[in-house]
């Protein structure tokens, strides 16, 4: 049977395209379509390694030129395409602040290392995370290639030009590949998530896993009657386990790791079940459906266009909305069907690539190369404007920050260690404590000024993204249990207990806790500390924006007229989730007598509009945290709300 093309293949592609676009466009109980992913790097393994060993085989060698050709033939194209498109309207949307990262990012990208990019950049805890990059989803296009720029030396290497001597040497080594990558990935993804995820070694036991699917069943009949019988069951337990996998896993848990073993099963049920006789029935018969046929055609291309049509929408609606959302996918399909149509199937069929083979690679390089010019212009452009008077007030926002930051007190992820910054006199009479996360640090500025006077010690003891609340937290951001968080309330709290302070001030930013969770989590924490502080504040969180502050006003200040939109960088404050958490910890804080639950949104988001500026004062340094600027004009309403007299 040829790999060249297959029906239930090509249908498996619209699935794996779906299930991606359906967790990217927020679909609630889709939300592990991410491993889609997985199922991709299945098929190339069979594909590829199929066709490699046809032709070693056939020939007795692997022609690596036109290999290559055929692969940027494939490829390269259509992801120049959309970088160009998507980096051409970054221009116009997005703030010259947000363009300079984004633009880095394209350039890693036209040259297949975006991958690299995610898997080693040291994110600062302020800086956005990659779930805003343009190009995130061009990290699976770098394993892709990075996979042909090896598998067929090691292929190669393990035929040895040794008929069915050398296929059974390369069975053992698909097993070893596979047996160590998976080890790998799985010790790695506790360690090391980032690089579990994102890097190809780690990811290689899945590429293995359909190249043994090739060798064992789909290059020879098999000649075992009951497994032929088994085929149409094999592939819709295998359909039923990927889909079942995307409405089950989510991104709160460690990633790829042995999760990832379902997925690929699961793909590798569905190939395995098509390579046998009889296998085009079941998952076979449902996956060759017209419309699947045709998603599976343009899959490449919608995975292109989907991620960086749903970011810059939101630039410019600055809506989540699920009809814009909707609507935006309806956009990327619309983008994807005509970059197939003129872009990407035209110039497979074009055989000049073959014809000259070292001409074609030569273009490949240099269309890359101009590609990474062009944005390196581009980038220029952003950092110019940058320099501008009107845009120069909004940047300084950008690092408006308190200066507990720039003092060290805050470590982030990277220990448990507990770092306390103290300001005020040692021998002042009275101790106040600012515990939390960074939306608890915000407030510093006004908590500061609020108690400078010789009757208090303030005493500054913060971490990032760990909140409050006594209860395990899954860190996305990380890829893993946020542990150092848990060690470091700990030290932390006992350290409070023995200080017995005077006032206590701490809060949390919203974190993926369940109501219980955040009742009992944070009556845990109060359990420890009540007998042991005079007073206890605990902080309402402040609203987020679902844009960026400071950029959103750059935006509005550079947009082109004909782009000009309604929006004033404002939104409402709160919604129903954080609505919910503020419930459950004003309930939380009336358990006890010295607990006061304070919530200073009015004075953040006045007339029940939160805006991006505010009486001449940007308000937000980004879109969840408040500039310190802002926060210390808010100095009176922090003193009138902690009852200390005002400075």
């Amino acid at each position: 049977m040829s790999t060249f093309f297959r029906e239930d293949i090509e249908g498996l592609r619209a699935i794996a395209i779906l299930l991606v676009v359906a967790a990217h466009a927020g679909v609630p109980w889709l939300a592990g379509g991410f491993i889609g992913v997985d199922v991709f790097f299945v098929l190339s393994g069979f594909l590829i390694t199929g066709k490699l060993v046809q032709e070693a085989t056939a020939t007795g060698r692997i022609s690596l030129l036109p290999f290559y050709v055929r692969r940027l033939r494939r490829l390269l194209p259509a992801l120049l395409l959309m970088l160009l498109v998507v980096g051409l309207a970054s221009t116009w949307l997005l703030s010259p602040f947000e363009q300079s990262e984004q633009l880095f990012t394209a350039q890693m990208a036209a040259l297949w290392l975006s991958n690299f990019h995610f898997a080693l950049g040291n994110f600062d805890y302020f800086a956005a995370g990659s779930e805003t990059n343009l190009y995130l989803h061009t990290w699976s296009l770098g394993v892709e290639e990075q996979f042909y720029l090896v598998w067929p030396a090691l292929v190669l290497w393990l035929l040895a030009r040794d008929g069915e001597r050398g296929v059974a040497r390369l069975r053992i080594g698909m097993g070893v590949v596979l047996l160590a990558s998976l080890l790998a990935c799985i010790a790695l993804t506790r360690t090391a998530p980032l690089l579990a995820f994102y890097m190809m070694p780690l990811r290689a036991w899945q590429f293995a896993a359909g190249a043994l699917v090739w060798l064992v069943f789909a290059r020879t009949t098999p000649a075992s009657p009951r497994l032929t019988r088994a085929a149409p069951g094999l592939g819709l337990l295998g359909l039923a386990l990927i889909v079942a996998c995307g409405l089950l896993l989510d991104a709160q848990r460690a990633y790829p790791g042995a999760w990832a073993l379902l997925p690929t099963m699961g793909a590798v049920l569905v190939v395995l079940a098509g390579s046998l006789p009889g296998g085009q029935r079941g998952a076979g018969a449902l996956l060759s459906l017209p419309p699947l046929q045709w998603l599976g055609r343009i899959s490449y291309s919608w995975y292109l266009w989907h991620w960086p049509v749903l970011l810059l929408g939101v630039a410019y609606t600055g809506s989540q909305a699920p009809e814009y959302r909707a609507l935006l996918v309806a956009v990327s399909l619309a983008l994807a069907a005509g970059s197939h149509a003129l872009v990407e199937a035209p110039l497979r069929r074009w055989r000049q690539w073959l014809a000259f083979p070292r001409t074609a690679v030569l273009v490949s390089l240099a269309s890359m190369a101009a590609m990474v010019a062009l944005a390196t212009h581009w980038t220029r452009q952003a950092s110019d404007a940058l320099q501008t008077p009107a845009l120069q007030r909004y940047a300084a926002a950008r690092t408006d920050a308190p200066a507990i930051y720039a003092m060290g007190c805050d470590d982030w992820y990277r220990s448990a260690t507990v770092r306390t910054c103290s300001f005020g006199s040692e021998q002042a009479p009275r101790t106040a404590v600012l515990m939390g996360d960074s939306h608890v640090g915000q407030w510093f500025p006004a908590v500061h000024r609020a108690l400078d006077n010789a009757g208090w010690r303030l005493l500054v003891i913060t971490k990032s993204a760990c909140p409050m609340v006594d209860a395990p937290i899954f860190y996305a951001r990380i890829g893993r249990e946020y542990t150092e968080c848990a060690q470091w309330r700990d030290a932390a709290l006992q350290k409070i207990q023995a200080l017995k302070p005077d006032l206590f001030i701490f809060g949390s930013a919203p974190a993926a806790f369940t109501p219980q969770q955040w009742t009992e989590g944070t009556a845990r924490v109060l359990a420890r500390l009540s007998p042991a502080a005079t007073r206890i504040v605990l902080l309402a969180d402040t609203p987020a924006l679902p844009f960026d502050g400071p950029q959103c006003l750059m935006q509005q200040a550079l947009r082109p007229a004909w782009l000009a939109d309604a929006r004033r960088c404002t939104s409402a404050p709160g919604n129903a989730d954080a609505d919910a958490i503020r419930r459950s910890l004003q309930a939380t804080a009336s358990r006890f007598a010295n607990v006061e639950f304070v919530d200073l949104r009015p004075h953040v988001c006045p007339d029940g509009l939160c805006r991006a500026e505010l009486d001449g004062r940007v308000t937000y340094r980004d879109n969840q945290h408040l500039s310190g600027s802002f926060a210390e004009s808010l100095a009176p309403e922090m003193a009138r709300a902690l009852r200390v007299a005002a400075q």
